[in-house]
């Protein structure tokens, strides 16, 4: 069983709805919700400026899941929810995203997937949520995600908007 965390972002419909679906269907993929981050309304970020802002959130998870697997298992919730992963202008609109950040210590690399993901110590709205569930959380090679944030100008407009996300199956 690998511990892992996974981004969760909306900019389209009820985002905090589609955050909380995304958050319930993970089991049924054969993932275990240990831990959600609160939300976090988020200003764009990439090439497409006329959108709605995201809201984003992080979650703690327990999977057997091998790292492609596991990306798999996120790509059927977004397609789940209505997200098209075919068409769509990247960084564009979409009701969810469901983002592998990082599993465990496992550095990965393929055509699909880098591990930890790209983004992870690049992006404050990915870092805010992480380190609300894990405060002293690295990537493999040993970074701190918390002195990457400290680094990072204070330009990307990060906003708590509401609570934590329910845990699957508590009401």
């Amino acid at each position: 069983m690998s511990t892992g965390y996974l981004g969760l972002g909306s900019n389209v419909g009820d985002r905090r709805a589609n955050l909380q679906a995304a958050v319930d269907r993970l089991p049924a993929q054969g993932v275990e919700v240990l831990a959600c981050s609160s939300t976090s309304d988020t200003d764009q970020v990439g090439l497409v400026h006329d959108q709605p802002a995201f809201l984003n959130a992080c979650v703690r998870i327990a999977t057997e899941l091998e790292p492609e697997a596991l990306l798999d298992a996120c790509k059927a919730v977004e397609r789940e929810l209505g997200r098209d992963l075919e068409g769509g202008v990247r960084h564009g609109p979409r009701p969810i995203d469901v983002d592998l950040l990082l599993l465990g210590d496992t550095a990965y690399r393929s055509e699909r997937l880098s591990l930890p993901h790209e983004q992870v110590t690049a992006r404050r709205f990915v870092l805010v949520p992480l380190l609300e569930l894990d405060l002293d959380l690295r990537t493999p090679d040993g970074t701190r995600l918390s002195d990457c944030l400290a680094a990072m100008p204070l330009d990307e407009g990060v906003r708590r908007d509401g609570p934590p996300l329910r845990l699957p199956g508590h009401g």
